[in-house]
Order: C-alpha cells, then structure tokens, then sequence
C-alpha cells in the first residue's frame, strides 16, 4: 500500500520520517531503523530484494550536491516517487532505481538553476523547458535516452500535489508526450546483447567444467590446509605469550629449523609466494635469478608468530631467522607456493594444474572456481543474472518424472522480471553439470557465508574485504578475470585458452550474454555440443521444463525468438553461398535453390556486394521460416510432405522430427558441404560395426545396406 497524502494541501515531510513508509523489506530489518527524510544518505538496501543489486544504485547522498536548493528538490521529488501512487499515472518508485532517478533529477534541477540562478521552480515557464529539451536533443543522447530524461519534467507536473517547492505549475508540452518532444518513436528491434562466440564459450565452459569436476577439491584441500595451519598459529602463539623475549625467540627459531628440516628431507625448497606482489622481488646471492619473495607468512605459521600483534617479531628482522632461511635456500633451493596440499594432474595435459598454493593464490583461486560455477549455472539454465544470484543453500533438489523414470534435478530460486519487487518463488529443472556446480557453490561458499550472517552461495569469498557482502554486479569483473586467468595459467600468448573475439581484442563478457547466447543454440544448433559432452538438445529440454512451460521466466520465448533470427541467418548464409558458386544436394535443392535464385533476380545484377541486408531478409523470410537445421541435412519442413511425420507416433505438425530424417527420400532435405563430415563419421561408423562378430546375418545385412545409402548419399556431396 503506498503512502496517502491528502492533495488538497502540500505538507513539508518532517526530517525524521522513513524514506519509505510502506515497502516491503527484506528478512531482519526494520522500519525504525531506515534512512530518514532528513539524513544525508539515503540507504534503500533494506527494501531491494535482488541480490545482484549495486550498493551504488540504492543509496544517494545529498552532501554531494553543492547548491541546498537543488538538494532540497531532490528530496522533495524521490521522497514522493517513492511513497506516492498516481493511478494510471505513476506507480510507487520501485528502490532499486533511486540512484537513477536522482541523476535524471538532478541534471534538470541543475540546469534550472543555472538558468535562473536558483532552484526556483515556480519561475520555470515553458521556454526554459524549450530550452532544456532543446540542450538535450542536440547532445549526444539518443531520442530514447531524451524520453527518459524528459520524464522528470512530466513528474514535477503530475506530483505537483506533493511537493511544497519542487512544484512543476505550468504544464510541459500540452496535448504532447515526453515521446513525441523527444523526437522518439518506438520500433520493437532485435536484442542487442551479443551473443559470446562459439569459439569463445567452447573453452570457457569446458575450462569451467574441469574447474568444477578436477580442480575444485584442490581448492578445498588446500582451504582446509590453510584454516588448520592459522588454528596452529594461533595455539602456538598464545602458549608462547607468557614466556621471556629470548625463550620465545629460541622457540620459533627452533620450529623454523624443524620446518626447514622437514623440507629438506621431502626434496622440497623453502617456500616463496606464486607472485612478486607489490612489485617485491628476491635476487639469487649465488645465480642472480629473480624470484618472488620468501613466503614469510607461511614460515610465520610454523613458527607460531602473529606479527600483526607483533611486528618485532617478524623473522626477516635480524632478530628474527633471516639467517636460518638463507641458509637454507643455498642448501635445498626454493619453492613456488610452499603449502603441503598436493595438486592434481590435469587429465588432458598430463602435469599438475597449477604449482603449489600460496595464502594469495588460493584466495584467488576461490574466486575463480566462484566465476567457473557461474558459467555454469548462468549458460546451461538460460536463468537471468538476478535469478542465478538469488540462489541459497539448499536449492539444489532431486525428483522424479511423473511415471518414476526420469531423475530431474531441480533449482529453486526467484525471477523478478515482470514480478513484485520482492520477486516470485521459482523452480528450474536443470542438468547434472549445473547440480555439480551447486554442489561445489554451497561448499565454497560455506566459510563465507557464515562469517557474513548469510545463506547466499554468492558471498564476497574474501573475508578481509568488508565493504559488500554479496558478489552482486562485481560477478562482471571477476568473469573476465577469470578468462585472463585461463589465458595465462593454461594458455600462452600465441594460442590463448579463450580466444579474442571478431575485432582482436579479449571478448568481454556480460551476464546477459549467457543467456542470449544458449537461447540461440538451443533454437538453431540442438545437436552441436558443449564442450565435446553436453548436448544443447539436454539442455533445451531441462531449461523449457525448468520455466514451468515457460510462464514464469520468459525463456521459451526468447528461443522462439532466436529461433527465428537464426533461421534468417541460415538463410542469409545458403544465400551467400549460393552466390559464391556453391551447389545444393539432396531432394530438396532444387526447390531451396529456385528461391535463393528468385531473391537474387529481384535484388539485381550483384547481390552480394550491393544487397540491403534488410530487404534479402524480408525476401526469404517465407523460406527462412520452414528452415531447421540438422546433421546430415538441413530440413525446409512441409508437413505435407516430410517423411519423419509419416513415422512419428505423435507428429508436431508444426515442426519436424529430426531425429527420424531420411536425408536422401524426404523431399524437405536439403544437403551442403557443410554436411559431409558428418556422413563421413557416419558411413565409418558403420564401417565399425560391419566388423563385429557377434552380428546376426539380418543385422549384418541392415547395416550394409544402409552403408551403401550413406556411401551413396556421400560421393554426391563435394569435398569444401
């Protein structure tokens, strides 16, 4: 229920009433404890339930803005688009867009006043407005971006009611919309969020994948590792605390002997970090090689010193072991990393993952294992970015088909689009990958979480960094971390892990593309891969069946809609092809090649450097719509004809079945080049199977028959 404030009179809000009156707030707050009409920061987190939410976005500060006038203004207008409902007009300002409504408020307050000196609304006649929407539709806004500012004008009007001096008394623009002054009109046009190339996300994802299922319990072993070794610490320092100076010392340089000793006796150097932080190296007394320096934080572990409580007591000082430790480097050498967790080998490169870790590195290494689950959860659910960070522990379920057959694992978690600001309790069913990574979530997270008074699997891993709890909007920098990371760890500069993208430069990853980009694949490629393992066609079904029919996500839709684009695209690409000279196969190339060639008499005599891009698309448009493309051929689908509806138990007239296509008799088929590595792996295939003794005679004779279909089938389709 939103705030009543009776219009007939415009009463000052008083300094010490809540922000917000009556919004909903999250779990252990409360309304005593919200920002006041009066304070100098404005906090609405207590009210915004999206866990991917930027602090910056929900709090304001008035101290910022140097004119009271302006500040003042401010206050009046957010503190009544908060609380007041105009019906049919304006609903209540949802918190999460505070900080945006304040910067469009803001610019015309400060435009106002530099136009007449003060924040004086009641001096704004529509001239002054002119000359605002003026400034802003011959900057570098584009229309839509002028509507959006021109809102703020159309407010102080229609709030009038409930603002004492940020009144708007003159009417903007009669008889006209913020629209219409902005020179903008609405054309409903195709995402623009890119899609991650598939030479991009085949390696991020396998790579994420591997983090997951090979590298992860490294990463718990040696977290395990480090808490056991600060428990230690910490025993041996209090049981130190009584003690003379000089016992004390004699101790701790007994236990670095010990340490050092053990070494020796593994083969193993005295420790040094993975990386020369802080730009601090060691030079070798002896070779002059340059290193990272001695890890003396480890040493300080074994040796029981806490040099935050006692810094003198650190044992690079002379009065410490600086003696000991390079002496012990001329004898035994050094070691990257230093702790005792032993590290995997990777499967694929046949040597261990990574050298050993270091305090930093497995700090690090958290974080990437975080970003490596991420990949995961965001692009093989489709699930939006709020979605994928509002998951708790627990979410993770098991059940079973209706008939008791088909496992499902299933995720629980809230979608937001479309919904209250509290959001709207979901379900999505999901694929055995995806559950792995929430099992690796909830453990790595479990630390976190409990230090922070949460049950998010998104924490902030880091414990030393206060300033955020939750990994919120910081998940878009530690993706591309992570793919630097990948580049440099497994990769070298010539043949990177994850390659650039189209222009050369590192592909930047966003949270949006993760689902746009397998919404397309899952429309237009269901049988390619991921990774060599997962089929888009799994996860197609898992993500369709985890929207509840698509209902309370939108993600159905959005693949109908990339469903479309892509055959466009397809279409586009037979088009170039057949330009370029390349031939058709199958029954169906004669009717898909008079189409291509009708589109190219209409455009004129060179097409395919001439053609408006546009204008090909609405011309195979009715082409482009019967197109689906498949393995051993792509189909240009007429029920009325297509031989796998014939064999279907259960036909969907309105798309084919690909998995009963008869490339060679169905007249809907249609073959390229593009096919021919798979008849090849498919006449081989069968090649392997003719060899098996175990065939019955009628099984040996299907099987060769249907190699000379295949074989028949692919000394007609050219070599690229």
């Amino acid at each position: 229920m939103s705030l009543a404030i009776a219009p007939l009179e415009v009463v000052a809000v008083p300094d010490a009433s809540p922000v917000l009156a009556s919004a909903p707030l999250r779990p252990r707050f409360s309304r005593d404890a919200l920002s006041r009409y009066g304070d100098a920061s404005w906090d609405l987190g207590p009210a915004v339930f999206r866990e991917n939410a930027r602090r910056c976005h929900v709090t304001v500060h008035f101290g910022a803005v140097p004119d009271l006038s302006v500040a003042r203004c401010l206050r009046e207008y957010l503190y009544a688009r908060l609380n007041v409902d105009l019906p049919g007009i304006r609903p209540p300002l949802p918190p999460a867009s505070l900080r945006q409504i304040f910067n469009r408020a803001r610019r015309f307050f400060e435009f106002v006043r530099a136009e007449l000196g003060s924040c004086d609304l009641a001096r704004v006649d529509q001239g002054l407005l002119d000359r605002y929407a003026k400034l802003l539709r011959n900057g570098r806004c584009r229309p839509v971006i002028v509507a959006l500012l021109l809102e703020v004008v159309f407010d102080l009007h229609a709030y009038r009611a409930y603002l004492p001096t940020a009144a708007l008394a003159v009417e903007p623009w009669p008889g006209r919309s913020r629209s219409q002054v902005a020179g903008y009109r609405f054309v409903r046009r195709e995402n623009q969020t890119p899609r991650i190339p598939e030479a991009v996300i085949t390696p991020l994802l396998a790579w994420s994948l591997k983090y997951v299922t090979v590298f992860a319990p490294d990463v718990f072993a040696a977290r395990r590792e480090s808490c056991r070794l600060e428990e230690r610490q910490a025993a041996l320092a209090a049981a130190d605390a009584g003690l003379p100076p000089n016992e004390r010392r004699a101790r701790r340089r007994e236990r670095v002997m010990a340490y050092l000793e053990d070494r020796r006796r593994q083969g193993r150097g005295v420790p040094v970090w993975t990386t020369a932080h802080n730009g601090i190296t060691r030079r070798d007394p002896v070779t002059g090689t340059i290193s990272p320096p001695v890890n003396w934080l480890l040493l300080h572990q074994h040796a029981g010193i806490d040099v935050r409580a006692e810094p003198k007591a650190h044992l690079q000082l002379s009065t410490g072991a600086p003696d000991l430790v390079a002496a012990a480097i001329a004898a035994i050498g050094i070691e990257t990393g230093g702790m005792d967790t032993p590290i995997a080998i990777d499967p694929d490169r046949g040597r261990p993952w990574r050298p050993r870790f270091d305090a930093r590195t497995l700090v690090h290494e958290e974080r990437m294992l975080q970003a490596a689950c991420y990949v995961i959860c965001a692009y093989l659910t489709g699930m939006r970015d709020c979605e994928v960070q509002a998951m708790r522990a627990g979410c993770l379920s098991l059940t079973r088909s209706a008939d008791g057959v088909i496992e499902r694992h299933c995720v629980r978690s809230a979608a937001y689009k479309g919904k209250s600001s509290r959001g709207e309790a979901a379900e999505w069913v999901t694929i055995e990958p995806v559950a792995e990574a929430i099992r690796v979530l909830e453990q790595l997270s479990t630390r976190a979480s409990a230090f922070r008074g949460s049950d998010t699997l998104w924490p902030v891993l880091d414990l030393g960094r206060a300033s955020k709890d939750h990994v919120s909007a910081e998940i878009v920098r530690q993706l591309n971390v992570y793919r630097d990371h990948l580049n440099a760890l497994f990769g070298t500069p010539d043949t990177p892990i994850v390659p650039p993208g189209p222009t050369g430069a590192p592909w930047r990853l966003t949270t949006r593309q993760f689902r746009r980009t397998i919404a397309w694949h899952i429309a237009n490629r269901p049988f390619g891969t991921i990774a060599g393992m997962i089929q888009y066609k799994h996860a197609s079904v898992a993500a369709f069946e985890g929207y509840a029919g698509a209902s309370r996500s939108g993600f159905r839709a959005e693949v109908e809609a990339e469903r479309r684009l892509g055959q466009l695209d397809d279409i586009l690409g037979y088009f170039g092809e057949r330009q370029a000279g390349a031939a058709l196969f199958g029954p169906a190339a004669a009717r898909v090649g008079r189409a291509l060639d009708a589109a190219a008499d209409e455009l004129g005599p060179w097409p395919s450097m001439i053609a408006d891009r546009g204008r090909l698309r609405t011309l195979l448009a009715s082409t482009a719509r019967t197109l689906h493309v498949g393995i051993l051929a792509d189909c240009f689908f007429d029920p009325a004809t297509a031989a796998c509806l014939r064999q279907a138990t259960d036909p969907d007239r309105s798309a084919p079945v690909l998995a009963l296509c008869q490339p060679t008799r169905c007249p809907n088929a249609c073959i390229t080049a593009r096919h021919r590595p798979a008849w090849s792996r498919a006449a081989a295939d069968a090649r392997a199977m003719l060899t098996e003794k175990r065939l019955s005679a009628l099984q040996r004779a299907a099987l060769a028959q249907d190699l000379r279909r295949i074989e028949a089938g692919l000394d007609g389709i050219p070599d690229k």
